[in-house]
């Protein structure tokens, strides 16, 4: 059983390389879902895989790509009935 979770994350996230950062991140553990910036400063993402996956990716983005600073991460489950394939950046909303 795949975990879903929605992720906001605040702080120094946008203009610092983070959506690339973390699409590179969310491939390469092989992860699908998505990640955006939203208009209000935040980074949004959606992360769905195993539940010790996503427990990685969440930790990682904590943490960002060196010129961020996360301040907080509201982390919340989600359950979608159809599942993203693979793992994209999708427009700002």
């Amino acid at each position: 059983m795949a975990l879903q979770a929605r992720l906001t994350i605040t702080g120094r996230v946008q203009g610092v390389g983070y959506r690339d950062w973390a699409l590179g991140t969310g491939l390469r553990l092989g992860l699908t879902g998505w990640v955006r910036n939203r208009t209000d400063g935040s980074v949004e993402a959606l992360i769905v895989g195993e539940e010790g996956v996503v427990g990685q990716m969440i930790e990682a983005c904590r943490r960002g790509p060196p010129m961020a600073r996360v301040d907080e991460i509201d982390i919340d489950p989600v359950d979608l009935d159809v599942m993203p394939e693979g793992f994209t950046r999708l427009p700002t909303a």
